[in-house]
Protein backbone atom coordinates (compact mmCIF):
# COMPACT_ATOMS: atom_id res chain seq x y z
CA UNK A 1 0.00 0.00 0.00
CA UNK A 2 1.37 3.38 -1.10
CA UNK A 3 1.72 6.23 1.44
CA UNK A 4 -0.75 7.89 0.02
CA UNK A 5 -3.39 5.29 0.19
CA UNK A 6 -2.47 4.47 3.98
CA UNK A 7 -3.23 8.03 4.81
CA UNK A 8 -6.59 7.94 2.87
CA UNK A 9 -7.27 4.74 4.54
CA UNK A 10 -6.96 6.34 8.28
CA UNK A 11 -9.80 9.33 7.25
CA UNK A 12 -13.23 8.93 8.48
CA UNK A 13 -15.39 7.99 5.72
CA UNK A 14 -17.56 10.93 6.26
CA UNK A 15 -14.96 13.32 5.68
CA UNK A 16 -14.01 11.44 2.54
CA UNK A 17 -17.22 11.85 1.62
CA UNK A 18 -17.99 15.79 2.39
CA UNK A 19 -14.66 16.35 0.80
CA UNK A 20 -15.59 15.00 -2.34
CA UNK A 21 -19.05 16.91 -2.54
CA UNK A 22 -17.23 19.86 -1.69
CA UNK A 23 -15.49 19.54 -4.47
CA UNK A 24 -17.38 18.46 -7.00
CA UNK A 25 -19.32 21.57 -5.88
CA UNK A 26 -16.03 23.68 -6.23
CA UNK A 27 -15.57 22.33 -9.70
CA UNK A 28 -18.96 23.04 -11.14
CA UNK A 29 -18.86 26.37 -9.85
CA UNK A 30 -15.06 27.02 -11.63
CA UNK A 31 -16.50 26.20 -14.84
CA UNK A 32 -19.43 27.89 -14.57
CA UNK A 33 -22.06 25.38 -14.55
CA UNK A 34 -21.88 24.27 -17.82
CA UNK A 35 -24.50 21.24 -18.07
CA UNK A 36 -27.19 23.87 -17.63
CA UNK A 37 -26.53 25.39 -21.09
CA UNK A 38 -26.78 21.73 -22.47
CA UNK A 39 -29.18 18.64 -22.22
CA UNK A 40 -27.93 15.71 -20.20
CA UNK A 41 -28.24 12.13 -20.47
CA UNK A 42 -26.37 10.09 -17.63
CA UNK A 43 -26.38 6.39 -18.31
CA UNK A 44 -25.13 3.83 -15.61
CA UNK A 45 -25.28 -0.03 -15.21
CA UNK A 46 -23.09 -2.71 -15.06
CA UNK A 47 -22.24 -3.88 -18.83
CA UNK A 48 -23.50 -2.06 -22.14
CA UNK A 49 -22.77 1.75 -20.60
CA UNK A 50 -19.98 2.66 -23.13
CA UNK A 51 -21.80 1.21 -26.13
CA UNK A 52 -24.76 2.83 -25.27
CA UNK A 53 -23.22 6.03 -25.16
CA UNK A 54 -21.53 5.90 -28.25
CA UNK A 55 -24.94 4.49 -30.19
CA UNK A 56 -26.75 7.68 -28.93
CA UNK A 57 -24.63 10.03 -29.64
CA UNK A 58 -24.41 8.74 -32.98
CA UNK A 59 -28.31 8.80 -33.47
CA UNK A 60 -28.81 12.02 -32.46
CA UNK A 61 -25.57 13.08 -34.59
CA UNK A 62 -26.74 11.92 -37.66
CA UNK A 63 -30.51 13.77 -36.86
CA UNK A 64 -28.30 17.28 -36.93
CA UNK A 65 -27.56 17.16 -33.02
CA UNK A 66 -24.13 18.74 -31.91
CA UNK A 67 -23.05 16.22 -28.89
CA UNK A 68 -20.59 15.59 -26.50
CA UNK A 69 -19.74 12.16 -24.51
CA UNK A 70 -17.44 11.22 -21.74
CA UNK A 71 -16.94 7.30 -21.52
CA UNK A 72 -14.69 4.14 -20.84
CA UNK A 73 -14.18 4.11 -24.49
CA UNK A 74 -13.38 7.55 -24.74
CA UNK A 75 -14.45 11.41 -24.75
CA UNK A 76 -15.84 12.89 -27.66
CA UNK A 77 -16.78 17.03 -27.99
CA UNK A 78 -18.92 17.70 -31.33
CA UNK A 79 -17.51 14.89 -33.53
CA UNK A 80 -13.79 15.23 -32.46
CA UNK A 81 -12.66 12.20 -30.27
CA UNK A 82 -9.98 11.91 -27.56
CA UNK A 83 -8.68 8.57 -25.81
CA UNK A 84 -9.81 7.97 -22.65
CA UNK A 85 -6.24 6.82 -21.25
CA UNK A 86 -7.53 6.91 -17.62
CA UNK A 87 -8.74 3.85 -16.88
CA UNK A 88 -11.54 5.68 -15.34
CA UNK A 89 -15.41 5.16 -16.60
CA UNK A 90 -16.18 8.96 -15.00
CA UNK A 91 -13.52 11.21 -15.09
CA UNK A 92 -12.55 13.21 -11.97
CA UNK A 93 -15.01 16.74 -10.75
CA UNK A 94 -12.71 19.23 -12.17
CA UNK A 95 -11.92 16.74 -15.38
CA UNK A 96 -15.94 16.18 -16.00
CA UNK A 97 -16.71 19.63 -15.56
CA UNK A 98 -13.89 20.56 -17.71
CA UNK A 99 -15.20 18.62 -20.43
CA UNK A 100 -18.76 19.19 -20.36
CA UNK A 101 -17.85 23.40 -20.72
CA UNK A 102 -15.64 22.29 -23.48
CA UNK A 103 -18.62 20.82 -25.48
CA UNK A 104 -20.52 24.25 -24.46
CA UNK A 105 -18.14 26.06 -26.00
CA UNK A 106 -18.28 23.30 -29.24
CA UNK A 107 -21.69 24.20 -29.37
CA UNK A 108 -23.02 21.07 -28.13
CA UNK A 109 -26.52 20.74 -27.51
CA UNK A 110 -26.49 17.14 -25.62
CA UNK A 111 -23.62 15.85 -23.40
CA UNK A 112 -23.88 12.01 -22.55
CA UNK A 113 -22.15 10.91 -19.69
CA UNK A 114 -21.56 6.90 -18.60
CA UNK A 115 -21.74 7.78 -14.99
CA UNK A 116 -20.08 5.04 -13.03
CA UNK A 117 -21.39 3.50 -9.32
CA UNK A 118 -17.83 4.02 -8.23
CA UNK A 119 -18.31 7.73 -9.62
CA UNK A 120 -21.61 7.84 -8.02
CA UNK A 121 -20.28 7.05 -4.47
CA UNK A 122 -17.43 9.71 -4.90
CA UNK A 123 -19.60 12.14 -5.57
CA UNK A 124 -18.49 13.17 -9.37
CA UNK A 125 -21.65 13.65 -10.39
CA UNK A 126 -23.18 16.44 -7.44
CA UNK A 127 -22.00 19.14 -10.21
CA UNK A 128 -23.69 17.60 -13.30
CA UNK A 129 -27.84 18.32 -13.97
CA UNK A 130 -28.93 15.53 -15.69
CA UNK A 131 -31.95 15.51 -17.62
CA UNK A 132 -31.92 11.88 -18.22
CA UNK A 133 -31.30 9.12 -16.35
CA UNK A 134 -30.84 5.60 -17.95
CA UNK A 135 -30.36 2.12 -16.39
CA UNK A 136 -28.97 -0.58 -18.97
CA UNK A 137 -28.38 -3.67 -16.59
CA UNK A 138 -27.09 -5.03 -12.94
CA UNK A 139 -25.26 -7.91 -12.54
CA UNK A 140 -22.58 -8.67 -9.58
CA UNK A 141 -19.87 -6.60 -10.23
CA UNK A 142 -17.62 -4.30 -7.85
CA UNK A 143 -19.46 -5.69 -5.50
CA UNK A 144 -16.07 -6.06 -2.80
CA UNK A 145 -15.53 -2.96 -3.70
CA UNK A 146 -18.90 -1.77 -2.50
CA UNK A 147 -19.30 -4.03 -0.05
CA UNK A 148 -22.03 -6.38 -1.24
CA UNK A 149 -24.37 -6.01 -3.99
CA UNK A 150 -27.16 -4.07 -2.17
CA UNK A 151 -24.14 -1.50 -1.65
CA UNK A 152 -23.71 -1.96 -4.94
CA UNK A 153 -27.39 -1.58 -6.65
CA UNK A 154 -27.94 1.26 -4.23
CA UNK A 155 -24.93 3.42 -5.92
CA UNK A 156 -26.49 3.17 -9.14
CA UNK A 157 -29.99 4.63 -7.91
CA UNK A 158 -27.75 7.78 -6.85
CA UNK A 159 -28.40 8.62 -10.14
CA UNK A 160 -32.23 8.83 -10.30
CA UNK A 161 -32.37 10.34 -6.72
CA UNK A 162 -30.05 13.20 -8.24
CA UNK A 163 -32.22 13.52 -11.42
CA UNK A 164 -35.37 15.49 -9.66
CA UNK A 165 -32.87 16.71 -7.04
CA UNK A 166 -31.56 19.30 -9.23
CA UNK A 167 -34.15 21.82 -10.94
CA UNK A 168 -35.65 21.90 -14.02
CA UNK A 169 -33.37 23.65 -16.61
CA UNK A 170 -34.80 25.96 -19.65
CA UNK A 171 -32.99 26.02 -22.99
CA UNK A 172 -34.09 27.88 -25.71
CA UNK A 173 -37.06 29.08 -23.72
CA UNK A 174 -38.19 25.12 -23.69
CA UNK A 175 -38.43 23.64 -20.33
CA UNK A 176 -36.44 19.96 -19.98
CA UNK A 177 -38.44 17.42 -18.26
CA UNK A 178 -36.44 15.14 -16.01
CA UNK A 179 -36.85 11.23 -17.68
CA UNK A 180 -36.50 8.05 -15.74
CA UNK A 181 -35.50 5.75 -18.43
CA UNK A 182 -34.67 1.56 -17.84
CA UNK A 183 -34.53 -1.67 -19.55
CA UNK A 184 -37.14 -3.39 -18.34
CA UNK A 185 -36.37 -7.25 -19.06
CA UNK A 186 -33.84 -6.90 -16.54
CA UNK A 187 -35.17 -8.08 -12.63
CA UNK A 188 -34.06 -4.59 -11.23
CA UNK A 189 -35.41 -2.83 -14.12
CA UNK A 190 -38.48 -1.96 -11.96
CA UNK A 191 -36.54 -0.67 -8.74
CA UNK A 192 -34.59 2.04 -10.66
CA UNK A 193 -38.19 3.10 -12.44
CA UNK A 194 -39.72 3.57 -9.61
CA UNK A 195 -37.57 6.91 -9.08
CA UNK A 196 -39.58 10.17 -8.98
CA UNK A 197 -39.47 11.93 -12.40
CA UNK A 198 -41.46 13.84 -15.18
CA UNK A 199 -41.70 10.95 -17.36
CA UNK A 200 -40.87 7.01 -17.21
CA UNK A 201 -39.88 5.47 -20.16
CA UNK A 202 -38.84 1.66 -20.61
CA UNK A 203 -37.03 -0.83 -23.02
CA UNK A 204 -36.91 -4.55 -23.83
CA UNK A 205 -37.81 -7.42 -25.85
CA UNK A 206 -41.18 -8.04 -23.47
CA UNK A 207 -44.11 -6.30 -22.35
CA UNK A 208 -46.84 -4.22 -24.12
CA UNK A 209 -45.56 -1.68 -26.68
CA UNK A 210 -46.71 1.78 -25.91
CA UNK A 211 -45.73 5.59 -26.09
CA UNK A 212 -44.00 5.08 -23.21
CA UNK A 213 -42.73 1.30 -23.38
CA UNK A 214 -40.83 0.64 -26.44
CA UNK A 215 -40.54 -3.39 -27.03
CA UNK A 216 -38.07 -4.95 -30.18
CA UNK A 217 -37.42 -7.95 -31.28
CA UNK A 218 -34.86 -8.86 -33.66
CA UNK A 219 -34.97 -11.09 -36.81
CA UNK A 220 -31.50 -12.58 -37.66
CA UNK A 221 -31.62 -13.57 -41.31
CA UNK A 222 -30.44 -16.84 -41.94
CA UNK A 223 -27.58 -16.42 -44.27
CA UNK A 224 -25.67 -13.49 -44.67
CA UNK A 225 -27.37 -10.04 -44.08
CA UNK A 226 -28.51 -7.63 -41.64
CA UNK A 227 -30.52 -8.09 -38.42
CA UNK A 228 -33.70 -6.78 -38.96
CA UNK A 229 -34.65 -4.49 -35.18
CA UNK A 230 -38.84 -3.84 -35.12
CA UNK A 231 -39.44 -1.24 -32.34
CA UNK A 232 -43.21 -0.93 -31.22
CA UNK A 233 -43.72 -1.84 -35.31
CA UNK A 234 -41.09 0.34 -36.38
CA UNK A 235 -38.56 -1.82 -38.92
CA UNK A 236 -35.17 -1.17 -39.36
CA UNK A 237 -32.09 -2.55 -40.91
CA UNK A 238 -29.18 -2.87 -38.43
CA UNK A 239 -25.49 -2.88 -39.42
CA UNK A 240 -24.55 -4.68 -36.12
CA UNK A 241 -23.47 -8.01 -35.66
CA UNK A 242 -24.09 -8.95 -31.74
CA UNK A 243 -26.37 -9.84 -30.12
CA UNK A 244 -25.71 -7.24 -26.62
CA UNK A 245 -25.53 -4.50 -29.83
CA UNK A 246 -28.96 -4.97 -30.64
CA UNK A 247 -30.09 -4.34 -27.09
CA UNK A 248 -27.77 -1.44 -26.52
CA UNK A 249 -28.51 -0.29 -29.94
CA UNK A 250 -32.29 -0.47 -28.46
CA UNK A 251 -31.36 1.43 -25.14
CA UNK A 252 -29.99 4.50 -27.32
CA UNK A 253 -33.22 4.78 -29.10
CA UNK A 254 -35.16 5.10 -26.19
CA UNK A 255 -32.48 7.73 -25.07
CA UNK A 256 -33.23 9.87 -28.02
CA UNK A 257 -37.09 9.47 -27.87
CA UNK A 258 -36.44 10.72 -23.96
CA UNK A 259 -34.94 14.05 -25.12
CA UNK A 260 -37.99 14.29 -27.45
CA UNK A 261 -36.95 12.83 -30.84
CA UNK A 262 -39.95 10.70 -32.43
CA UNK A 263 -39.60 7.11 -32.45
CA UNK A 264 -39.43 7.23 -36.27
CA UNK A 265 -36.52 9.32 -36.48
CA UNK A 266 -34.53 7.49 -33.92
CA UNK A 267 -35.21 4.22 -35.76
CA UNK A 268 -34.38 5.95 -38.92
CA UNK A 269 -30.94 7.16 -37.37
CA UNK A 270 -30.55 3.50 -35.60
CA UNK A 271 -30.18 1.63 -39.27
CA UNK A 272 -27.16 3.88 -39.96
CA UNK A 273 -25.07 2.59 -36.26
CA UNK A 274 -21.58 0.88 -36.76
CA UNK A 275 -20.40 -0.76 -33.96
CA UNK A 276 -17.96 0.67 -31.58
CA UNK A 277 -14.13 0.28 -31.43
CA UNK A 278 -13.03 -2.78 -29.37
CA UNK A 279 -16.12 -4.06 -28.95
CA UNK A 280 -16.81 -6.95 -30.85
CA UNK A 281 -14.60 -5.98 -33.18
CA UNK A 282 -12.91 -8.18 -36.03
CA UNK A 283 -9.32 -8.16 -37.01
CA UNK A 284 -9.08 -9.21 -40.88
CA UNK A 285 -6.07 -9.18 -42.32
CA UNK A 286 -6.50 -12.27 -44.82
CA UNK A 287 -6.37 -15.04 -42.37
CA UNK A 288 -9.16 -18.36 -42.72
CA UNK A 289 -9.86 -18.01 -39.07
CA UNK A 290 -11.89 -15.05 -36.94
CA UNK A 291 -10.57 -12.80 -34.59
CA UNK A 292 -12.52 -11.12 -31.89
CA UNK A 293 -11.43 -8.46 -29.42
CA UNK A 294 -13.82 -7.18 -26.92
CA UNK A 295 -14.02 -5.45 -23.67
CA UNK A 296 -15.99 -7.99 -21.79
CA UNK A 297 -14.23 -8.71 -18.51
CA UNK A 298 -16.50 -10.05 -16.27
CA UNK A 299 -18.64 -13.28 -16.53
CA UNK A 300 -22.13 -11.82 -17.76
CA UNK A 301 -20.75 -10.04 -20.40
CA UNK A 302 -18.64 -13.12 -21.30
CA UNK A 303 -21.82 -15.36 -21.52
CA UNK A 304 -23.23 -12.16 -23.76
CA UNK A 305 -20.36 -12.06 -25.82
CA UNK A 306 -20.58 -16.07 -26.34
CA UNK A 307 -23.94 -15.75 -27.82
CA UNK A 308 -22.92 -13.06 -30.08
CA UNK A 309 -20.46 -15.56 -31.85
CA UNK A 310 -23.22 -17.54 -33.91
CA UNK A 311 -22.44 -18.61 -37.24
CA UNK A 312 -19.18 -16.69 -36.71
CA UNK A 313 -18.04 -19.90 -35.09
CA UNK A 314 -17.24 -23.28 -37.91
CA UNK A 315 -14.57 -24.68 -35.78
CA UNK A 316 -12.48 -24.38 -32.55
CA UNK A 317 -13.21 -21.20 -29.75
CA UNK A 318 -9.35 -19.70 -28.48
CA UNK A 319 -10.05 -17.58 -26.11
CA UNK A 320 -7.85 -15.20 -24.46
CA UNK A 321 -8.70 -14.00 -20.66
CA UNK A 322 -7.41 -12.67 -17.49
CA UNK A 323 -9.51 -10.55 -14.92
CA UNK A 324 -9.48 -6.84 -15.01
CA UNK A 325 -8.73 -4.84 -12.13
CA UNK A 326 -6.06 -6.26 -9.41
CA UNK A 327 -7.23 -6.00 -6.02
CA UNK A 328 -10.63 -5.47 -7.29
CA UNK A 329 -13.86 -8.35 -7.19
CA UNK A 330 -11.14 -11.64 -6.56
CA UNK A 331 -13.65 -13.65 -6.20
CA UNK A 332 -14.56 -13.28 -9.70
CA UNK A 333 -11.77 -14.70 -11.10
CA UNK A 334 -12.69 -18.68 -10.78
CA UNK A 335 -16.07 -17.84 -12.28
CA UNK A 336 -13.94 -16.48 -15.50
CA UNK A 337 -12.02 -19.66 -15.88
CA UNK A 338 -15.18 -21.70 -15.51
CA UNK A 339 -17.03 -19.43 -17.85
CA UNK A 340 -14.44 -19.58 -20.26
CA UNK A 341 -13.85 -23.90 -20.10
CA UNK A 342 -17.72 -24.22 -20.35
CA UNK A 343 -17.29 -22.18 -24.37
CA UNK A 344 -13.78 -22.24 -25.07
CA UNK A 345 -12.44 -25.60 -26.65
CA UNK A 346 -8.48 -24.15 -25.55
CA UNK A 347 -8.62 -21.33 -22.72
CA UNK A 348 -5.51 -19.01 -22.22
CA UNK A 349 -5.11 -16.90 -19.50
CA UNK A 350 -2.74 -14.20 -19.39
CA UNK A 351 -1.72 -10.89 -17.91
CA UNK A 352 -4.42 -7.70 -18.07
CA UNK A 353 -4.71 -4.67 -15.93
CA UNK A 354 -2.96 -6.15 -12.63
CA UNK A 355 -2.49 -2.58 -11.06
CA UNK A 356 0.18 -2.94 -8.17
CA UNK A 357 -1.23 -7.02 -7.52
CA UNK A 358 1.27 -9.82 -8.59
CA UNK A 359 -0.09 -10.10 -12.23
CA UNK A 360 0.89 -14.38 -11.74
CA UNK A 361 -2.00 -14.70 -8.65
CA UNK A 362 -4.56 -13.69 -10.86
CA UNK A 363 -3.80 -15.86 -13.48
CA UNK A 364 -3.26 -18.65 -11.52
CA UNK A 365 -7.14 -17.76 -9.83
CA UNK A 366 -8.68 -17.94 -13.27
CA UNK A 367 -6.30 -20.89 -14.34
CA UNK A 368 -7.72 -22.70 -11.37
CA UNK A 369 -11.22 -22.05 -12.29
CA UNK A 370 -10.51 -23.63 -16.10
CA UNK A 371 -9.15 -26.22 -14.76
CA UNK A 372 -11.00 -27.24 -12.68
CA UNK A 373 -14.03 -27.23 -15.23
CA UNK A 374 -12.03 -29.97 -17.23
CA UNK A 375 -9.40 -27.91 -18.86
CA UNK A 376 -5.93 -29.37 -19.37
CA UNK A 377 -2.87 -27.62 -18.46
CA UNK A 378 -0.66 -27.71 -21.67
CA UNK A 379 -3.35 -29.51 -23.72
CA UNK A 380 -6.62 -26.78 -23.51
CA UNK A 381 -5.38 -24.68 -20.78
CA UNK A 382 -2.05 -22.46 -20.94
CA UNK A 383 -1.42 -19.83 -18.28
CA UNK A 384 1.26 -17.29 -20.29
CA UNK A 385 1.88 -13.97 -18.39
CA UNK A 386 3.05 -12.07 -21.20
CA UNK A 387 -0.21 -10.75 -22.76
CA UNK A 388 1.83 -10.51 -26.75
CA UNK A 389 3.04 -13.76 -26.37
CA UNK A 390 -0.39 -14.92 -25.63
CA UNK A 391 -1.89 -13.31 -28.49
CA UNK A 392 1.21 -15.51 -30.63
CA UNK A 393 0.11 -18.64 -28.98
CA UNK A 394 -3.84 -18.07 -29.83
CA UNK A 395 -3.01 -16.98 -33.73
CA UNK A 396 -0.32 -20.14 -33.93
CA UNK A 397 -2.61 -22.24 -32.92
CA UNK A 398 -6.26 -21.51 -34.92
CA UNK A 399 -6.67 -23.01 -38.02
CA UNK A 400 -9.07 -22.43 -40.85
CA UNK A 401 -12.95 -21.75 -39.40
CA UNK A 402 -11.70 -20.99 -36.04
CA UNK A 403 -12.62 -18.07 -33.37
CA UNK A 404 -9.47 -16.60 -31.66
CA UNK A 405 -12.01 -14.27 -28.73
CA UNK A 406 -9.55 -11.80 -26.90
CA UNK A 407 -11.29 -10.30 -23.91
CA UNK A 408 -10.46 -7.96 -21.27
CA UNK A 409 -9.22 -4.51 -23.00
CA UNK A 410 -11.32 -4.02 -26.40
CA UNK A 411 -9.68 -0.65 -27.65
CA UNK A 412 -8.35 0.75 -24.47
CA UNK A 413 -4.96 2.43 -25.47
CA UNK A 414 -3.20 1.14 -21.94
CA UNK A 415 -2.56 -1.40 -19.39
CA UNK A 416 -2.46 -0.57 -15.61
CA UNK A 417 0.56 -2.23 -14.10
CA UNK A 418 2.53 -1.78 -11.15
CA UNK A 419 4.14 2.21 -10.73
CA UNK A 420 1.72 3.40 -13.43
CA UNK A 421 -0.08 2.56 -17.34
CA UNK A 422 2.06 1.33 -20.21
CA UNK A 423 0.76 1.60 -23.68
CA UNK A 424 -1.30 -1.06 -24.92
CA UNK A 425 -3.74 -2.43 -27.89
CA UNK A 426 -4.96 -5.71 -27.89
CA UNK A 427 -6.29 -4.59 -31.74
CA UNK A 428 -2.48 -3.55 -32.56
CA UNK A 429 -1.01 -6.31 -31.15
CA UNK A 430 -3.54 -9.21 -33.00
CA UNK A 431 -1.99 -7.03 -36.53
CA UNK A 432 1.27 -7.58 -35.37
CA UNK A 433 1.11 -11.32 -34.71
CA UNK A 434 -1.12 -11.82 -37.70
CA UNK A 435 1.51 -9.95 -39.72
CA UNK A 436 4.31 -12.24 -38.09
CA UNK A 437 2.25 -15.16 -39.17
CA UNK A 438 2.16 -14.24 -42.38
CA UNK A 439 -1.15 -12.29 -42.71
CA UNK A 440 -0.15 -8.84 -43.81
CA UNK A 441 -4.03 -7.89 -45.07
CA UNK A 442 -2.44 -6.98 -48.39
Amino acid sequence: MTLLRKIKSLVPLTIVARYHHALAGIAEVAYRHPSDEMMVIGITGTNGKSSTVNFLAQILTTLGYTVGYTSTAGFNIAGKDTVNAMKMTMPGRFTLQRLLRSMVNAGCTVAIVETSSQGLIQHRHVGVNYDVALFTNLTPEHIEAHGGFENYKKAKAILFKHLTARSKKTIGGKLIPKVNVVNTDDEHGAYYGSFRADRHIGFGFSGTPSSDQFVAYVEVPDRAGSPTLTVNGSDVALGLRADFEHKNALAAIAGAVAIGVPLKDAMRAAGMLHSVPGRFEMIDCGQPFTVVVDYAYEPFALLALYRSLGSLKTGRVIGIHGSAGGGRDVARRTEIGKVAAQHDDIVIVTNEDPYDEDPRGIIDAVAAGARAHGKVDGQTLFAIDDRREAIAKAIHLAKAGDVVLITGKGSEPVMAVAGGKIPWDDREEVRNALAQSGYSGL
